[in-house]
């Protein structure tokens, strides 16, 4: 990410920013978009700052479209939170207009930008740093959730289609298999074994949607712990960040693909899988803060599926990375050979470890329901 590829007084004058511009600089840990904190003077002593992002097109194909997602449910947050007597400048994202009228700016170069206000004093974490800190995060999502129940989730553009569709990403992982354009699935023998004999599992949440058993929901889709913004002094969730891909889907897919994330142990990288297992106290301690917020308008299935959509986002993960493993690493950038396959394993410990406490996990949000 290189500052001097872009013009950012010409793009800065575009948006109406408060004060005199100073400078753009890199910020946060983002893979897709190009993200910097965007420095301007209002008097001689006081400085303030503003997230500056460029979308990245490449990945994100109708920028346009995924605007008009942010500030629908933007919007919609702003307004449930004032409703609430909340902080809507601290509690949701707000945008910064372009002077002509719309969310976003787009350069002589074809490239997008849109601008925050920043959430200051309040930071994201990388790793779960305690059981209290998880629970933040899962009554954070829980909320997001809630304040969007009664949003038509059916308006909003599908920013990348079938996300989680875990059927069709078995039917991705056959294909590649079948084809074995690598001739490496002779080195993967049972973690082909592996996903074929939960083959039958990977269609449950998409045939129970089709059947009208699981309620079109506003969901995130990237509920990784990095987008929950946490305040530096109470240590509670402040902000849920990063919508590019708020689009329709299952309240199931956010909560499980949260447990994924933050209950293991190890890296999603780590080779050594002794180091790699399913914390069910932090497994506990999510469930326990989701549970609060969605209290009142998750139905009887949503919160009996919870448990079985921990483990089948898991398994999902790890098909994916088995599968661009098998294609020949085009999807997901490595730094090592076999790095998709190291992804794949803990998924799949994960997985496996997640079977074995099945029946506690039952139980655990049972006792919350």
């Amino acid at each position: 990410m290189e500052n001097k590829s872009y013009n950012f007084e010409e793009t800065i004058k575009h948006f109406m920013f408060e004060g005199e511009f100073i400078e753009a600089v890199p910020y946060g840990c983002g893979h897709i978009n190009d993200t910097f904190a965007a420095y301007f003077k209002k008097s001689f002593t006081s400085t303030h700052r503003y997230i500056l992002q460029r979308i990245n097109h490449n990945v994100f194909k109708n920028p346009e479209k995924l605007m008009e997602n942010i500030e629908g449910v933007t919007s919609h947050l702003r307004n449930k939170i004032k409703d609430a007597g909340g902080d809507p400048f601290r509690e949701t994202l707000n945008l910064i207009p372009v002077k002509e009228g719309k969310s976003y700016y787009r350069d002589i170069s074809g490239n997008y930008w849109r601008a925050y206000i920043f959430i200051e004093n309040a930071k994201t974490y990388q790793t779960v740093e305690s059981k209290e800190h998880f629970y933040n995060t899962g009554i954070a999502f829980g909320n997001f959730q809630k304040l969007l129940a009664d949003y038509p989730a059916q308006t909003l553009y599908e920013t990348i289609p079938d996300f989680h569709n875990t059927k069709k990403r078995y039917s991705a992982f056959e294909e590649a298999l079948q084809k074995d354009v690598k001739n490496r699935s002779k080195y993967v023998k049972s973690e082909i074994e592996f996903v074929q004999k939960r083959a039958c599992e990977t269609s449950a949440l998409v045939d129970l949607q089709s059947k009208g058993m699981l309620p079109l929901r506003v969901t995130h889709n990237d509920t990784k712990l990095n987008n929950v913004m946490i305040d530096d002094k109470t240590g509670k969730a402040v902000c849920v960040i990063d919508l590019d891909t708020v689009m329709p889907g299952l309240s199931l897919y956010d909560y499980g693909d949260a447990i994924r994330f933050g209950t293991n142990t190890g890296a999603e990288d780590e080779k050594d899988l002794t180091k790699v297992s399913f914390d069910l106290e932090l497994f506990e301690g999510f469930t326990k803060g989701f549970l609060e917020s969605t209290r009142g308008f998750l139905t009887e299935l949503e919160r009996e599926y919870l448990p079985f959509s921990a483990k089948l986002m898991t398994l999902e993960c790890g098909i994916r990375f088995l599968t661009d493993y098998l294609n020949g690493d085009t999807y997901f950038k490595i730094q090592r050979e076999e790095h998709n396959l190291d992804r794949c394993r803990t998924q799949f410990r994960m997985v496996m470890e997640m079977e074995e406490k099945f029946d506690e996990m039952k139980k655990i949000v049972i006792n919350f329901r």
